[in-house]
């Protein structure tokens, strides 16, 4: 077995580790790249540390930073009421607004676990009072918090665009975005129709004392994910931390200028101004959400250490982890190995076709935001030259594929719908979420395929 296989042949066994046992991939990574590094190929600490993508490591920090202050000063429950209600109780679009807050959240920094526990229990409670589909819905704030996903600011557009670029592959941040939202929204606009969504939009609406308040969330056991994905570990974070929120608004109250509500304002105008400063003035996106942070935790010093606390490290070590053993390949020539190996046996059209069902089936059970760091390095050999005019729709593909299937009971979202559906037949409802997670495992790489690749 030569050097490349080997490296190769450890990547994989990170995920069938990571997927079987509660450890963070990140973890095996940093090992596996010391290890290959310097018994394979005999690099040294210094070579080795040299691919730690620390310009990744302060994006993600930062984002997951301020979304934790976001969330434990009441911003995010602010903005989610008011979504609920400005729908003046119509039911019909109640999936809907549950559908574009979750792309809301996703989109300026938050996991995707962590917008889906924030919005289900509240969502499925509606669901279950009034006669909507909780498929449906649960199925519709999943593809939300995965549309959202993709934005510039947000986790996995931070992984994916920073991947590109270091790649020197064309990079459109744009495109990717729209891809992400459109599929999903698609998809979703389809469950409406065909899962009762007409019906609903021929009943009165509600009062606005029927509304839902904001409950606590339940929190889903179940899945590989759950235990071994560092996106659930991240939303355990959030959660643990969040049980002193109460108290911390409580004390905020009592301030004169600094009362929940105008922190929660200025919280808003600090993510409106992330978007405007790193998306119309190219500004560093970590410097920038740990600036607005650190101005919203001078106002009130005391959640700062809560929000610390919730920072998605789990989520961080698996991204930096995952992205340090990748350079090591790349120094090893494996990258440049697997690429022409994969564009020998088959035509760049097959071979980007290949890359996304792999994609889709190891998130499918694995984390989202592993693959992506680690499958898109392997298309850089036959995205060159003139292939590379297919490389924009080849990322775009990728990452639809890569996290349109966290919607089975084995992810991380699909489990936290079922823990928080009521009124449901518990084995009834999990063979529903497997059935079409399965289907969209297999159905979903072809067409994203056939729409960024081919078309």
């Amino acid at each position: 077995m030569n050097s490349h296989w080997i490296a190769i042949s450890a990547l994989g066994a990170m995920f069938v580790v990571a997927t079987a046992l509660p450890i963070n991939m990140g973890v095996l990574a940093f090992s596996g790249a010391f290890l290959v590094g310097t018994l394979v190929a005999g690099m040294t600490a210094k070579a080795i540390m040299a691919g730690f993508p620390a310009d990744l490591f302060l994006t993600l920090a930062g984002i997951t930073y301020l979304f934790a202050l976001a969330q434990n000063n009441g911003t995010i429950d602010w903005l989610v009421g008011l979504a609920v209600r400005a729908v003046g109780g119509r039911i019909a679009a109640i999936p809907w607004i549950m559908f574009l807050v979750a792309a809301a959240l996703t989109s300026v920094g938050a996991v995707s676990p962590a917008a889906v526990a924030i919005l289900a229990p509240i969502a499925l409670g509606f669901a279950a009072k009034h006669g909507i589909s909780p498929l449906m819905m649960g199925l519709m704030i999943i593809h939300g918090a995965q549309g959202g996903g993709f934005s510039p600011i947000s986790i996995y557009g931070g992984i994916t665009n920073k991947i590109v670029a270091k790649a020197g592959l064309p990079l459109s941040e744009t495109t990717t975005m729209l891809a992400s939202f459109g599929v999903n929204f698609v998809v979703a606009l389809g469950l409406f129709v065909l899962m009762g969504g007409l019906g609903l939009m021929r009943k009165k609406p509600a009062a606005i004392g029927d509304l839902p308040p904001l409950p606590a969330v339940a929190r889903a056991q179940g899945g590989p994910q759950v235990f071994g994905d560092a996106e659930a570990e991240s939303y355990g974070e959030g959660q643990r931390a969040a049980e002193s929120r109460s108290s911390m608004l409580g004390q905020a109250t009592s301030m004169s200028f600094r009362g929940p509500r105008v922190y929660q304002v200025l919280t808003a105008l600090g993510l409106v101004t992330l978007a405007v400063l790193t998306l119309a003035y190219k500004m560093d996106i970590g410097f920038v959400s740990l600036t607005i942070g650190l101005f919203l935790s001078l106002l009130q010093s005391r959640q700062q250490k809560s929000a610390l606390g919730q920072v998605s490290w789990p989520e961080i070590m698996l991204i930096v982890g995952v992205s340090t053993y990748v350079a090591v390949m790349d120094k090893m020539g494996t990258i440049t190995y697997i690429g022409d190996s994969v564009a020998q046996l088959t035509s760049p059209m097959m071979a980007a076709l290949l890359l996304c069902f792999v994609g889709a089936v190891i998130s499918a059970f694995a984390s989202s935001t592993a693959v992506l760091g680690s499958l898109i390095p392997l298309g850089v050999p036959f995205l060159t030259g003139d292939n590379s005019g297919m490389a924009i729709g080849f990322i775009a593909a990728m990452a639809v594929s890569s996290t349109i299937v966290d919607v089975s009971p084995f992810s991380t979202n699909g489990a936290l719908v079922l823990a928080n559906a009521k009124g449901v037949d518990r084995d009834h409802f999990f063979r529903q979420l497997m059935l079409y997670g399965a289907a969209v495992t297999l159905i979903a790489p072809v067409v994203v395929w056939l729409l960024f690749v081919v078309l």
